[in-house]
């Protein structure tokens, strides 16, 4: 196979795809690099619902994960991405709303943990003085819609 080089007359109508390829598989590299990464705070499996309801996303929103270990063991805390005790998330809960009293707290619980361990963390961040907690959950398809 040879390449035809010069004008003799013809013109290659030919497109050449190898570029556009190139371009597509580092976007899709790039893409799957970079999607694991958007999920703030701590991975934790959402319980889910048919209708959560929606917020968009802010700088003013401040993110507790509770995630569960194995049964039997305390759930763990995370601010962000800073594990923490109980104790510590109250003093910097406290600390932080006498900067920003405004913020919103954002809480995902694991669906796995008892409901306890959830309402202990919501109990630390009403004793911060924040007015509200909202929650992170899953939308899950309903049949037939």
């Amino acid at each position: 196979m040879g390449m035809s080089v010069g004008a003799k007359g013809k013109l290659n109508t030919d497109i050449n795809v190898t570029p556009l390829v190139d371009v597509v598989l580092v976007l899709l590299i790039i893409f799957m690099v970079v999607t694991p990464m958007l999920q703030k705070g701590r991975p934790v499996q959402l319980p889910t619902t048919t209708n959560p309801a929606g917020l968009p996303e802010d700088e003013n929103e401040l993110l507790i994960s509770v995630a569960w270990h194995a049964p039997g063991q305390p759930a763990s805390v995370w601010l962000e991405s800073k594990q923490v005790t109980l104790p510590d998330l109250e003093s910097l809960l406290a600390e932080t709303y006498e900067r920003n009293p405004n913020k919103r707290i954002i809480l995902k619980g694991d669906k796995r943990l008892t409901y306890g361990d959830v309402k202990d963390v919501m109990m630390v961040v009403h004793r911060a003085q924040f007015s509200g907690v909202g929650i992170v959950a899953e939308k899950i398809g309903v049949p037939g819609t």
